[in-house]
């Protein structure tokens, strides 16, 4: 018990209240609370120390406090309170600290115990406040670990965007045989100077959204801690999963870009069933249409293209892709493929966002974004691609453009057209 009567004449109902009202309080605190005597003698116990400890009431009063401790503190309290008393040097009274505790079945776990010293009647008395840190110091961990993986993860995105770096300035060494080779590989690393001082703006940017997404997403996961909480588990894993499909994406224009760069994309024609490939590519762009309208037509009598049907794919599906993002939820998108005599003439309309005039002079460069896309994903490295492709196939792209009115983009590729 915390409070004891004493017979003190007319005034013993109203003491004898308010000790029951401390009482009361007391053995409802969530924290335990523990007062012992000068030598360490536990006097009282209340419910949340007894359950916290595992002990019942019975079985602390009257025991030393050291039996709640750990080694060296066990065997060391006794000397603690000796030279308190010695030096009134406080160690722990009146300032708090986190200390380790030992429950009755031997685990151990960790709290925060505040001690107070209060002098009644001449006795010394000392009262320890205790809060379990358990859970608290259980999420810590877990959002260190959490930490650490999204750290790791950063690192090996890190190195994989080194590497392509590292491969882009390794094609300089290549160009050294001959004078017109040195004045390509002169420019070439003004061009690679450029390109990582665009990479680092890009990066600061494209990257730091995802990544925080990521973070703030895995950190809060931990909160959700009850089955019916589960939606709100599932929601922020959606997050981390679009999140790290986005630096996907971005990490795959660049290893493109690579692959271009080192000369690994070597041009292979062959005959293409231009139909067939129309139908592949619209499957596999219809998943990024809203409300949108996707309209392929072929004009002429051409059944089949001679061209490399890696490079003309991928041209196709950049530009078709774009004209989806940049255009409205309900905009209309046409891509056509007319022959002329030979040629193959290529043409992809939208009614999006348009680029500014003044801007357009840059579309093709590597990372260019126009003012008005600020805020769609991407790299700026996709129109640069797709114009190295046109290039890689002998052919020609140009375009026209009217802010807020659309883009449309003429392909011509000469001798396109497969004659049996």
């Amino acid at each position: 018990m915390f409070f004891q009567f004493i017979e003190m004449g007319e005034d013993q109902n109203s003491y004898k209240d308010l000790a029951l009202r401390f009482q009361g309080i007391i053995e409802t605190a969530i924290d335990g609370i523990i007062t012992i005597d000068s030598a360490g003698i536990i006097e009282s116990v209340n419910a949340s120390a007894s359950k916290l400890f595992e002990y019942d009431e019975s079985e602390l009063i009257g025991e030393n406090v050291s039996k709640l401790m750990q080694e060296p503190h066990h065997s060391n309290h006794d000397g603690y309170i000796k030279r308190y008393q010695t030096t009134k040097k406080p160690r722990i009274i009146g300032i708090g600290r986190e200390v380790m505790g030992r429950k009755k079945s031997g685990s151990i776990f960790p709290f925060r115990l505040a001690v107070s010293e209060v002098v009644l009647n001449d006795k010394v008395i000392f009262t320890g406040i205790i809060h379990d840190l358990t859970e608290v110091n259980t999420a810590k961990e877990n959002l260190r670990q959490l930490n650490q993986e999204l750290e790791q993860r950063v690192e090996e995105r890190t190195a994989q965007l080194s590497s392509v770096v590292q491969k882009l300035e390794g094609t300089n060494s290549k160009l050294k045989s001959k004078e017109e080779e040195l004045i390509v590989a002169i420019n070439k690393e003004k061009d690679l100077n450029e390109l990582k001082s665009r990479f680092v703006s890009m990066a600061s940017h494209e990257f730091r959204t995802p990544l925080s997404a990521i973070k703030s997403s895995a950190s809060l996961i931990t909160k959700y801690e009850r089955s019916e909480e589960q939606g709100n588990r599932e929601s922020h894993v959606e997050k981390i999963n679009s999140a790290v499909n986005n630096l996907t994406g971005i990490l795959n224009d660049f290893l493109s870009l690579g692959k271009i760069e080192e000369g690994h994309v070597v041009v292979k024609k062959s005959k293409v069933d231009i139909k067939s490939l129309m139908n592949k590519v619209y499957d596999e762009l219809k998943f990024l249409l809203i409300d949108q309208e996707l309209n392929f037509e072929i004009k002429g009598q051409f059944k089949y293209i001679y061209t490399d049907v890696f490079i003309f794919k991928n041209l196709l599906f950049n530009l078709v892709s774009n004209a989806i993002k940049y255009s409205n939820e309900t905009g209309q998108i046409y891509c056509e493929l007319v022959q002329d005599n030979n040629d193959l003439k290529l043409m992809v309309q939208d009614n999006g966002i348009g680029i500014p005039v003044n801007e357009q002079k840059y579309l093709f460069q590597r990372f260019f974004r126009a003012s008005n896309a600020e805020h769609y994903e991407g790299t700026g490295l996709g129109l640069h691609i797709a114009k190295r492709y046109v290039n890689m196939l002998n052919g020609t792209i140009e375009f026209m453009s009217e802010e807020d009115k659309g883009t449309k983009f003429f392909i011509n590729l000469p001798n396109a057209i497969y004659n049996v």
